[in-house]
């Protein structure tokens, strides 16, 4: 299964997912393989810390431009392949469309981050035309913690004209742990704290629903 992460913009967390994905399901036994094709290469300098740790090695790859072939190739040899996509509309981010079985698209509760919408909406819908299995889901990241904070309902409701992109229920809170996990080479499920654990694997198991 390839389970895709990205977005037309930076900064909204997808780093986080795609690590955070991959400690989750290798935690759980998968065979989990990260590709990083963002050459900031957060994904994989994570990677790279979590060899000083004492959990479970994730491997990771870095491949750029057309990632289509790659990843399907790698599909046939893991059980899960993890894609961490650049932050803008790329030729990384459309060829990896055209292979995932599951693509992710965060965005933070802000109007800056939602205007993205249309113009992903409209990528998911030109790679459905040629990979019409694409499972196409938007996750809320960064969400106010407080709950005095209507942002996260002001966000939702800009999806209602979305249907080729499914909202999940589950939003990512903005929290301290996954900046620290991040910087450990940890998932926050190898971590000391419930509440985001507990987001991260409500998140997985709505976006893997129809293929358990």
């Amino acid at each position: 299964m390839i389970i895709l992460i990205g977005s037309e913009k930076g900064g909204v967390g997808k780093s986080t997912l795609a690590t955070n994905i991959s400690a989750l399901l290798i935690g759980q036994g998968k065979d989990v393989i990260l590709v990083d094709s963002d050459r900031q290469s957060t994904s994989a300098n994570w990677a790279q810390d979590r060899l000083e740790t004492n959990k479970k090695k994730i491997e990771c790859v870095r491949q750029y431009e057309n990632i289509k072939q790659t990843l399907q190739g790698l599909d046939t040899r893991y059980d899960i392949v993890v894609v961490d996509c650049q932050g803008r509309d790329s030729k990384e981010l459309r060829t990896g469309l055209l292979a995932a079985h599951i693509s992710i698209t965060p965005f933070r509760p802000s109007q800056w981050d939602l205007d993205t919408l249309p113009t992903m909406a409209e990528m998911i819908n030109d790679a459905k035309d040629l990979n019409p299995n694409l499972k196409a889901y938007a996750v809320i990241t960064m969400s106010p913690t407080n709950p005095q904070i209507n942002e996260l309902s002001q966000a939702r409701a800009c999806f209602k004209n979305y249907s080729m992109i499914t909202l999940i229920k589950t939003a990512i809170c903005d929290r301290k742990v996954y900046r620290d996990a991040g910087s450990l080479g940890l998932g926050v499920s190898e971590m000391d704290n419930d509440k985001a654990t507990m987001e991260i694997s409500n998140m997985v198991k709505e976006i893997m629903k129809d293929f358990l």
